[in-house]
């Protein structure tokens, strides 16, 4: 039995932006709810599996053959937050991953465990095991998996329709109960304020652009909608800085960037712009403390000769520092350079890491921060002529170690 392909019909509907009117022919198939569009769908997927059905013994195949050479069985390495070691295991035979933790032996700790997938961990802790969460489920994805400052609380987001709508929920890590509190349709992420009272959060629009961010009380039904970018062209963000002393907004196009940022300690204060947004420029900060004083490290592509747009444009970037009440007021620290690019700046309490690109290869230096402000950097050097290396995780302030990825043609 042959099946006839299915065809979209074509409902014009015409888009204008900036003068210019695009005729589009299949905007309807947008509208995911509509049982036409759905009815659609059906008959493209009943379509491919008749045409594919002779490859399914060879898709079988291939799947067993791919998940015999993988270690079903196995762990992460563990990264610290807090007094906690936090890693993901997987189990042969089981579909998702568990999201677990166990207890640092001292503060002064910060070799990461040697763990092994056939030993139980002492004091291990499952804080979430996503098998669980997909029983009666066709599909399931986690989205958030955000722990509070203190380690008693964990905001996650699941989404078990494959539609990337998510439902936030939250759980004490102390006694295991599931809070009441509950947020049908966000977007995969969930930022803690430093006290643990408060959750923002991202919604998307039609064409699941994030573009608005929510604060969350922990008790109380009622969110409130603290920012919205009506410019199709932006997408908006959420995090805080590495200090948790800041949490901050982004906003992007692929050319435009714009950061709005409030004190983690008043989660219910204006958020305010660091930088206004300029067309054609994007911008990057990180906080820093230096000599005792907050500073924003700003990396930027606006004028050579500093913030905007007077002068050549630093195509490849420069970072530069600022006073945290007056981020105008800018002191270069790295020039732009026409043979290196600056890629990014991550501060610690007593260095920063700075990336950046020259002669095609990603580098990293370690930058001590002294009482008097900035020590000499220093280029990590690898032995290999070709390699790719760049931060991985390190979310702890204080912590005096940093992990890095290193790869390349012959170091998987």
């Amino acid at each position: 039995m042959t099946i006839t392909p299915p065809i979209a019909k074509k409902v014009p509907q015409g888009r204008t932006h900036h003068g210019d009117t695009f005729i589009d022919n299949y905007e309807w198939l947008r509208a995911k709810e509509d049982p036409e569009v759905i009815a659609y769908l059906e008959a493209e997927n009943s379509y491919t599996e008749q045409q594919t059905a002779g490859l399914e013994a060879l898709r079988g195949k291939i799947f067993d053959e791919i998940k015999s050479r993988t270690q079903e069985t196995d762990l992460s390495v563990p990264t610290r937050m807090g007094q906690w070691w936090y890693y993901s295991r997987t189990v042969e035979g089981k579909s998702y991953g568990l999201q677990c933790r166990c207890p640092v032996d001292s503060p002064d700790d910060w070799t990461p465990p040697t763990l092994s997938s056939d030993v139980d961990v002492p004091g291990e802790q499952i804080l979430l095991d996503a098998n669980v969460e997909a029983e009666g489920h066709d599909f399931f994805s986690l989205g958030a998996f955000s722990i509070s400052l203190d380690g008693t609380l964990l905001a996650y987001s699941t989404d078990t329709e494959g539609d990337e709508r998510y439902t936030l929920r939250f759980k004490n890590l102390e006694t295991g109960e599931l809070l009441a509190d509950t947020i049908e349709n966000v977007a995969p992420g969930a930022t803690w304020t430093a006290d643990a009272t408060h959750v923002f959060y991202l919604t998307v629009d039609e064409s699941w652009r994030p573009d608005t961010v929510w604060r969350h009380t922990l008790g109380k039904a009622e969110d409130v909608k603290v920012f919205h970018e009506p410019d199709e062209s932006y997408w908006v963000g959420f995090g805080s800085t590495r200090s948790e002393k800041y949490l901050m907004i982004w906003v992007g196009s692929k050319i435009t960037s714009e950061c709005l940022v409030l004190e983690s300690t008043d989660p219910e204060g204006e958020f305010r712009v660091v930088l206004p947004r300029t067309d054609g420029i994007e911008y990057s900060i990180e906080h820093a403390v230096v000599a005792g004083e907050d500073r924003f490290l700003i990396t930027h592509n606006g004028s050579v000769n500093g913030w905007g747009t007077e002068g050549e444009k630093a195509e490849n970037f420069l970072l530069a520092e600022a006073p945290v009440s007056d981020p105008l007021d800018q002191r270069i620290l790295v020039p732009h350079q026409s043979d290196v690019r600056v890629e990014d700046i991550d501060a610690f309490a007593g260095h920063l890491i700075f990336t950046y690109r020259r002669e095609a290869l990603t580098r990293m230096a370690i930058w001590p921060l002294t009482d008097e402000g900035y020590g000499e950097y220093r280029e990590l050097e690898f032995d290999e002529e070709l390699y790719s290396v760049g931060a991985g995780s390190n979310p702890e302030w204080d912590q005096p170690l940093l992990r890095m990825v290193y790869t390349s043609f012959i170091t998987p």
